[in-house]
């Protein structure tokens, strides 16, 4: 389900295929929450999984390791994704959303793994520090030229004194914007040519960047575009048409099952994060498509109808009974709603479908801690472990570790499941507190004194 992350502060450049931004955000994730705020992380196993299967191909041609890069969903109705700095890819559901067809969004990321493999973060850093040193040369030498004119009474001087010092910020700003430029091309290369290795068409690239262009037409006789950080739409799209159709793969279309999952994981992204005036006319009483009946599902379970979301999920479970997904989605209204005992066969159905996704273990972990009795305590902590393995960063996981722990008696151990989520929110005073407080009374050299020990030892690193 979709849900909003723990604590996470993200100072990044943006680089990407629409317009660059920094984004800092601290949202709370609840195990039962529907709704998502715009600019909050998103957190959905059958999203990231599809992501996942869209991506790791082309990091593989583009000789990234898939497991050194992270990926972050934004709930923000822009067509956009971005590389932030480090290994990060971020998406927002709106380019999921607006993508038609897989082939749009494989394209999106294609660009994206482009920036991550020519390491443009790094030296667009290094340009922006090399365009600093440029402005303040200039900026001192006009300043040196304005006080010696004004000291020999030369207005003319003067002026043309402060005239060096802006020419100079202005030189600095043109050329680090011509490096962005040049940047965005090289990034559009190596996604052709990703595409290219792993046999498929460029056709998506070009139906998103002629969307920018339409979007941009409107102003384009005012566009100077040597002030644009990415090259103008029309020069963009006649590069990436000349050398899409040269590709033998150029009508290779996306799998039907392949659009199948994309347009579920549209309805549901839809479902959970656009206005439910929206989402209805995207898909009205009249659509009896699967996403339809999906977004419609969501939506009644979002209003707080969970009587009518549940008798809508159990007809989806009905018409596709391997998906983990309807069957997680059925698990957690029953959980939400306080029927933690009865969502447990579906969460474990969602499980054994989906044995991969920590998400859905973190889940079944939470349920079975809410029934509460011992064998169902000792089933959660065995699902949380697992679950926080797959995926560590889950802080209220160990909240629910640390009630389990709590229930069996194990205090310590509580402690620790205590301090690790604090250090995952990172809250890393009160973290050092419960670790302390777990490493005390833990046996000194154990895995779990050591694990301790490795957040007590911990600098976090100094705000800039």
């Amino acid at each position: 389900m979709p849900q909003t992350t723990s604590p996470v502060s993200l100072a990044r450049r943006a680089t990407g295929i629409g317009l660059a931004f920094c984004l800092a955000v601290s949202s709370v994730i609840a195990p039962a929450s529907a709704q998502t705020r715009t600019g909050g992380f998103v957190r959905d196993a059958e999203t990231e999984a599809l992501i996942q299967d869209y991506i790791v191909p082309i990091f593989k041609v583009a000789g990234i390791r898939s497991t050194s890069v992270q990926l972050y969903l934004v709930a923000n109705p822009a067509f956009n994704a971005f590389v932030a700095d480090g290994q990060k890819i971020v998406v927002n559901t709106g380019a999921i959303i607006d993508s038609k067809v897989p082939n749009e969004l494989i394209g999106v990321l294609a660009h994206e793994t482009g920036h991550l493999a020519g390491g443009h973060q790094v030296q667009l850093r290094q340009q922006i520090e090399r365009a600093k040193t440029l402005a303040t040369i200039g900026g001192l030498l006009g300043i040196g030229a304005a006080v010696a004119g004004a000291a020999a009474g030369s207005g003319d001087a003067a002026r043309a004194g402060g005239g060096i010092a802006a020419g100079a910020s202005e030189a600095a700003r043109r050329s680090l914007l011509a490096y962005q430029r040049s940047e965005e091309m090289a990034a559009d290369q190596s996604a052709l040519e990703y595409l290219l290795k792993t046999h498929q068409s460029a056709k998506g690239m070009i139906t998103t960047f002629t969307r920018f262009a339409d979007n941009t037409l409107f102003s384009q006789t005012r566009i100077n575009p040597y002030l644009q950080t990415h090259p103008m739409p029309a020069e963009r799209i006649e590069l990436i048409q000349r050398e899409a159709k040269a590709s033998p793969y150029y009508n290779t279309k996306d799998s039907d099952a392949l659009k199948a999952r994309h347009n579920l994981v549209r309805a549901k992204l839809s479902a959970f994060t656009e206005e439910t005036s929206l989402v209805m006319r995207r898909y009205p009483p009249d659509d009896v498509s699967l996403p339809a009946r999906y977004a419609r599902a969501i939506l009644a379970y979002r209003t707080s109808n969970s009587e009518s979301a549940l008798s809508q999920v159990a007809e989806l479970v009905k018409s596709q009974p391997n998906n983990p997904y309807f069957w997680e989605l059925q698990g957690q209204i029953m959980l939400e709603n306080g029927r933690a005992g009865q969502a447990l066969p579906s969460l474990r159905k969602a499980v054994a479908l989906a044995p991969r996704s920590g998400l859905i273990k973190i889940l079944l972990g939470q349920a079975l801690v809410e029934v509460g009795d011992k064998k169902s305590v000792d089933e959660a902590v065995k699902n949380l472990t697992q679950g926080l393995q797959i995926d560590p960063d889950v802080p209220i996981a160990y909240r629910s570790l640390a009630r389990a722990y709590a229930l069996r008696g194990d205090i310590p151990m509580a402690d620790l499941a205590t301090a690790q989520g604090e250090f995952s929110s990172g809250d890393f005073k009160a973290a050092r507190m419960h670790a302390e407080r777990a490493q005390a009374a833990l046996k000194r050299g154990s895995p779990g004194w050591l694990r301790a020990d490795d957040i007590l030892s911990y600098n976090p690193p100094k705000p800039n």
